[in-house]
């Protein structure tokens, strides 16, 4: 997946595809997060189906739900997708970093090899 420490650092080209590949696999992870969610209010809860988009979202991006929640499958999914979006959050965040984080280290290696 990424290069071996003794292995030569990435061109700044090829470091740039790894961050857009990393990046869509990123948007690929909202994307089926807001689907999961959108589908849960409007199946659980009987929200329009704009209503649900809007409410997923929100969630997903750390807002909170819009629209009151009236049945019991409708809260527990709710509930779930709230600590599910938290997670998300923290999961995305590290697959956008890590290239980076890993170009860091791996300059820092060779760096610490040259002296």
């Amino acid at each position: 997946m990424f290069e071996h420490r003794k292995q030569a650092l990435l061109s700044p080209r090829e470091f740039l595809i790894r961050q857009l590949i990393y990046f869509i696999v990123a948007l690929g992870i909202i994307a089926g997060s807001l689907v999961m969610g959108v589908l849960g209010y409007h199946f659980l809860e009987k929200l329009s189906w704009i209503d649900s988009l809007v409410n997923a979202a929100m969630l997903l991006g750390g807002m909170g739900p819009v629209n009151e929640l009236h049945t019991v499958a409708g809260k527990l999914f709710a509930s779930f997708y709230a600590l599910y979006s938290g997670i998300i959050f923290l999961v995305v965040v590290g697959v956008i970093f890590a290239p980076l984080y890993h170009r860091f280290l791996h300059r820092f290696h060779l760096e610490m090899e040259d002296s």
